[in-house]
């Protein structure tokens, strides 16, 4: 019998007191929403739909992508094995394409002409792009103002791709606010379909992400057992909204040996209310049509990381937290920045800071781990977006920085 309560047809997880997700929305958007979870709903076990996904999957974004052991790194830290999965190798280079080529053939089937969608940290911007690229259709993405300052190399990958990126300007000016707005021209655009990047949002998103993402854990599930016979004994993935942390828990979710572990962004430091981290200091309130934990103050959402800086989570990962099957902590910029440097002076992978945050718990928890345990990182995205922001940093030029 699953651990798992959601009713499929709501999006709610839980029951009674302690629920999430749902839809929350004005009636305008809800006729949108219905029409893209009944499309959910029709396709998602549908034998031709899922061949052209697998089919694009294999062929467009290089997938299944490699579980590498990192020997230098569980060497460096002399405890417990460190794997990552590796799906910073992905065509666009992070997780974001697999819910992207999955959205887009249902945008297809329903005869969608235009992509809407919103990003942070520019990766899913990028792979919303290339997938509308990919498909022919017109696609515009919503981004924090700050965020394009932070992510300008991502943003002209978006304009390369033939997207037209629409700056959010209230607020943070990061991904809150490019929700905002995407929501708000999604409900007086019906004719437009929302390509949502996160396990957030109303329902069917949360669901309909952790649909597509979780080919993340099939596949580390898969190889762990090849490599090692046996399961894991930690997953471990950085939580921003909670996409590429979802796609690789759920397959492990029922398998009660795995412990999970969230990493979200500590930021400046949980104590001085700028970071992003609902799930450890936050309270369960409605944002964006769902529900979840939320920070306490919203306006002080922040994250070295562009694509963390969310003050909510998905209703999944609440879920979890309330149920206690998975366990959520926090790493402050700093730590990141620390991992992001060693992970590519030790294994000569450059991650991204999204991921690096997983990198930092995952290292710190294998030092006191014996070496006959096993922990998968989900290294989400690789870090070519974040050097001239990381070189800046580190003293304002790539050749200083190199030096730190």
């Amino acid at each position: 019998m699953s651990i798992l309560k959601v009713d499929e047809k709501t999006g709610i997880f839980g029951e009674g007191d302690q629920t999430f997700g749902g839809s929350f929305v004005p009636p305008e958007l809800q006729k949108a929403l219905d029409e893209v979870a009944e499309a959910f709903a029709r396709y998602k076990d549908d034998p031709d739909f899922n061949a052209e996904l697998q089919a694009y999957y294999k062929d467009y974004a290089g997938r299944p992508n490699p579980l590498y052991f990192a020997k230098r790194l569980s060497d460096q830290v002399g405890g417990a094995k460190i794997y990552l999965k590796r799906e910073d190798l992905n065509h666009t280079g992070a997780h974001k394409i697999n819910n992207t080529l999955g959205q887009i053939l249902l945008a297809k089937r329903l005869g969608k002409k235009r992509i809407i969608a919103e990003t942070g940290a520019g990766q899913h911007g990028v792979a919303t792009a290339t997938a509308a690229a990919l498909m022919g259709l017109e696609c515009l993405i919503f981004m924090g103002e700050l965020d394009m300052k932070r992510q300008a190399l991502n943003v002209f990958r978006m304009e390369l791709l033939g997207a037209k990126v629409i700056p959010a300007t209230s607020g943070n000016r990061t991904l809150k606010e490019a929700v905002d707005e995407a929501l708000m021209y999604f409900a007086g655009h019906p004719d437009s379909f929302y390509l949502l990047g996160s396990a957030v949002g109303p329902h069917p998103y949360p669901l309909m992400v952790r649909h597509f993402q979780s080919v993340i854990g099939q596949e580390a599930r898969a190889q762990i057992l090849e490599k090692e016979g046996r399961l894991p004994d930690y997953v471990v993935a950085a939580v921003g909204g909670g996409s590429n942390a979802i796609g690789l828990f759920y397959p492990f979710v029922e398998d009660l040996s795995v412990k999970i572990i969230g990493v979200e962004p500590a930021g400046k430091g949980l104590d001085t209310g700028y970071h992003a981290a609902p799930l450890n200091v936050g309270e369960v309130d409605v944002l964006h049509g769902f529900r979840s934990y939320v920070m306490p103050d919203p306006e002080k959402c922040w994250s070295i990381s562009a694509g963390l800086d969310y003050p909510g989570v998905g209703p999944e990962h609440s879920y979890y937290k309330a149920i206690g099957r998975a366990q959520y902590v926090a790493v402050n910029d700093q730590e990141a920045l620390d991992a992001f440097l060693n992970l590519s002076k030790t294994e000569g992978i450059i991650p991204a800071l999204e991921s690096s945050h997983a990198v930092a718990y995952a290292t710190k928890l294998a030092a006191q781990r014996p070496k006959d345990e096993i922990i998968i990182v989900n290294l989400s995205g690789r870090g070519d977006k974040d050097v001239a922001q990381v070189a800046e940093m580190l003293g304002g030029t790539p050749e200083q920085a190199a030096k730190a």
